[in-house]
């Protein structure tokens, strides 16, 4: 079963220690032999894309032959305030690299769950929108990679994709009008709106969209929300470091038979959330 995962918070420290509280949670396991055809002959993968001093680093696998991923060891040598985590099973583009989520571009990092209907013949169609500067920064071969450089493109358009800093208010339309192209074009060839789950970060926000498998997000803040998390790890409460300032935001989809866990926050299909360090989580709706 894939994973998409997005973690910020206002300290380096919290978003692995929130992965290793909630691991059951995040983590994904293979379906047993029969249960899913499918999903037990594909191969899966995963990437890990954070920032550091304002810079992207990637960690990427292609290809890992585990049963079962852990998302709090995949993170326990990550310290950031902004990550996004993804677990792969390869649909579209062979297991390299290159193919491999999240993607990023200049200050963007993009991940995406579910799979672009019918893509080998909407490829070229949603190839020959993009300007030419983005058809060269290709890397690989999936329709995920494709559908983030659409949405550049509209970020172009817009005049601010050379922008050092781009506020939410622009990437929820740019974002919007990428999926509605894609729709649109897919429609010309008889084709659905594809369920696909999309997850974007920037140094200073995390945006997600809603089209596929249930999404659902949580909001910590103070002592009371974070002292389960350092508690899991046996320290005291004399010792407890002071934990009232702290603030977190999670957005997560594609869970284990798609159940959304009892103290996170469906997010609703069609809609878009965007999460910051410090303020309350932005939800546009369908």
């Amino acid at each position: 079963m894939a994973r998409l995962i997005g973690l910020i918070a206002n300290r380096p420290d919290l978003c692995n220690r929130f992965a290793e509280y909630e691991t059951g949670v995040l983590s994904a396991r293979r379906p047993p032999v029969g249960e899913d055809e499918e999903a037990q002959q594909s191969q899966w993968g995963w990437g890990i894309g954070f920032f550091q001093s304002g810079e992207i680093l990637l960690k990427r696998r292609p290809l890992d032959e585990r049963e079962h991923l852990d998302i709090g060891e995949m993170l326990s040598d990550v310290r950031s305030d902004i990550i996004v985590a993804h677990v792969r099973h390869a649909t579209v583009g062979t297991l390299r690299t290159n193919n491999t989520h999240p993607f990023r571009y200049r200050q963007w990092v993009f991940a995406e769950t579910g799979t672009v209907n019918n893509f080998t013949e909407l490829r070229q169609r949603l190839y020959d929108t993009l300007p030419e500067f983005l058809q060269r920064s290709l890397r690989g071969d999936t329709d995920s990679e494709l559908i983030f450089h659409l949405f550049l493109s509209f970020l172009h358009d817009a005049g601010k994709l050379d922008h050092p800093v781009v506020g939410v208010d622009d990437v929820f339309p740019a974002l919007k009008s990428s999926l509605s192209l894609l729709d649109r074009i897919a429609k010309d060839e008889g084709q659905d709106p594809s369920p696909i789950n999309i997850l974007l970060a920037t140094p200073d926000y995390i945006v997600a969209a809603n089209r596929g498998m249930p999404m659902a997000y949580r909001a910590l803040s103070g002592r009371e929300d974070f002292e389960p998390l350092f508690d899991a790890e046996g320290i005291g409460k004399m010792r407890m470091p002071d934990l009232e300032p702290c603030r977190l935001c999670a957005v997560a989809s594609d869970f284990s038979q798609g159940e959304i866990p009892g103290d996170w926050t469906a997010l609703e299909r069609g809609s878009m959330i965007a999460l910051t360090r410090t303020d309350a989580p932005i939800i546009v709706g369908p």
